[in-house]
């Protein structure tokens, strides 16, 4: 007859199932995560427990408290440690700021997030009112170490005075890449992210305190990303990709996507992920070298430089046999990186131009709206159909200036200066502003708004985010959105319907030139799409 089961039989591996021990501090633990309102499924997968056990220690909580109290003096210090709902919303917010500063390649120091989870703590207590005052929060290198190990905090840019820096022998380094490859500067690429707030207008504007004194979601505080780039020829800009908090917002009803004059994307933080980056290397920026490169007689290669940001992924080379990716060290990208040397703020400051001329445009004269109604309708198509007109303006001189640091040789526009070049955006939109009657606005509040884009995210900002991921927790947020296939049956089933198309039009032409005309001009808009297809049965073929 077997003997008494030993008191730890509990975690001893079974043949037939392996249980795992539910110490006292896990089921604390469950109860704490369920205190500041995490669901059972998330404690769950975060804590790799069974559903249903979960939901047993949640029904048993009087219990487990009843227990932790009569537990060691020692071990109750240790395992009853309550963490307020205020630093659990601070943490989280500060982990969205961390990987916002981490998306836009900042550098960061511990002491740089201490300051910041310390304003963010103060901040938050201060709307949580009068009962949580008691609180105290230094923002210790203790509190610091864990939580890094709570949140699994990746390594993040440390940053570095330290004079050793790889700035002076990068344009040495490039040369060399690009004699290797024979490129010329019409095939050098670099593209850039850069934030943008769509609807935000100068301090001191009557529209901007209005806006500010309503309650609810403020406009201005609605940010998208951008991804702007082209040539070091400056003759070659990129369609812009945009990434926006929202696939499918309101006012892009009855729109097609793949018409607008921007690379449509979504992301519920507004960030671009290596998912989104990765389609847009493939299925954009390869094809529009190519189509490039052939209309201009150049061989279809190319050179594409980026920073180390981690929504670039580190592949990118492997993916085309055409385009050679580089990256720039962390120590390099900030003082090098061309379009970080003036293209993102020039072209602010040609957005926020355009808007006084769309407001002008849109109140000008007798029963047009006011300057009130306009600015309440403006939304994020008028900013999207805005964001072209103003990377339109962008001029080759703008776009090759910029690679003076880095490639000083391919700069033919040395007496361009960006300095000069905002001034004057600055005094012409001072007087678009005058024109409209905002005799309000000063040069001052103007040079504010266009640095305001690349700021960190304010506390208020942050706290916005949170808002809008608790009202749609049921949707996955984090998950990247699911790279864009087409299938050889969807490109013959396209085929098909462009071919019957054409017939209709050939057939019943009035004008023998516009049969082919329209021929000629739809088959080369498909040709790569063509490309695509051939390629895909050349592969099956082969793995046959």
């Amino acid at each position: 007859m077997p003997g008494k089961r030993p008191l730890n039989a509990a975690i001893i591996p079974s043949a037939k199932r392996e249980r795992k021990a539910i110490t006292l501090d896990i089921k604390l633990e469950v109860l704490r995560r369920f205190e500041v309102g995490e669901k059972l499924s998330q404690i769950a997968k975060a804590l790799g427990l069974a559903v249903s056990t979960v939901a047993t220690i949640r029904d048993n909580k009087e219990k487990i408290k009843a227990s932790s109290q009569v537990t060691t003096p020692l071990r109750a210090s240790r395992l009853t440690r309550h963490r307020s709902a205020v630093m659990e919303n601070m943490e989280r917010l500060l982990s969205v700021w961390l990987e916002d500063q981490s998306q836009r390649n900042v550098p960061m120091s511990v002491s740089a997030i201490q300051e910041k989870a310390k304003s963010l703590f103060d901040d938050l207590q201060r709307q949580q009112g009068e009962s949580s005052q008691t609180e105290k929060f230094s923002a210790s290198k203790g509190w610091f170490v864990r939580f890094k190990e709570r949140h699994c905090l990746p390594h993040f840019k440390v940053n570095s005075t330290s004079p050793g820096s790889n700035a002076d022998t990068y344009p040495d380094v490039l040369k060399s890449l690009i004699e290797e490859g024979e490129y010329t500067s019409r095939q050098v690429f670099n593209v850039d992210e850069t934030g943008l707030y769509w609807k935000r207008m100068p301090e001191g504007m009557f529209i901007s305190v209005e806006e500010k004194a309503e309650p609810g979601f403020k406009s201005s505080k609605d940010r998208l990303m951008l991804l702007l780039g082209g040539n070091a020829a400056g003759d070659f800009k990129l369609k812009p990709l945009l990434v926006y908090r929202s696939e499918d917002p309101e006012a892009l009803k009855g729109y097609s996507k793949p018409n607008l004059p921007v690379i449509w994307r979504s992301n519920k933080k507004a960030w671009a992920t290596r998912a989104i980056f990765h389609e847009w290397f493939t299925y954009f920026f390869c094809p529009a070298v190519e189509k490039y490169c052939a209309q201009n007689n150049l061989t279809n290669k190319a050179l594409l430089i980026l920073d180390s940001a981690p929504c670039h992924p580190v592949n990118l080379s492997d993916l085309s046999d055409n385009v050679r990716v580089e990256y720039l060290q962390d120590s390099t990208a900030d003082s090098m990186q061309p379009m970080g040397q003036g293209v993102a703020s020039i072209f602010k400051a040609h957005y926020l131009r355009r808007i006084f001329e769309h407001i002008l445009e849109a109140t000008d004269g007798e029963d047009k709206a006011t300057i009130r109604e306009f600015w309440r309708n403006y939304d994020i198509v008028d900013a999207v159909d805005n964001i072209a007109v103003a990377w339109e303006e962008l001029k080759p001189a703008t776009m090759n200036s910029v690679w003076k640091k880095i490639w000083p040789e391919c700069v033919h526009f040395q007496s361009f200066s960006q300095t000069d070049n905002i001034a004057w955006l600055q005094r012409n939109i001072m007087a678009l502003a005058k024109n409209v009657a905002f005799e309000e606005v000063v040069e001052a509040d103007v040079g504010r708004l266009l640095q305001s884009h690349e700021e960190d995210l304010s506390n208020e900002e942050l706290m916005q985010l949170e808002r809008e991921r608790a009202v749609g927790e049921g949707e996955n947020e984090d998950a990247p959105p699911a790279l864009r296939q087409l299938t050889t049956e969807a490109l013959s089933v396209a085929f098909s319907h462009f071919e019957a198309g054409l017939q209709i039009l050939t057939s019943n032409s009035p004008d023998e030139e516009w049969k082919f005309k329209v021929s000629r001009a739809i088959n080369d808009a498909i040709n790569c799409y063509r490309e695509l297809y051939n390629e895909k049965k050349r592969r099956s073929k082969q793995l046959s």
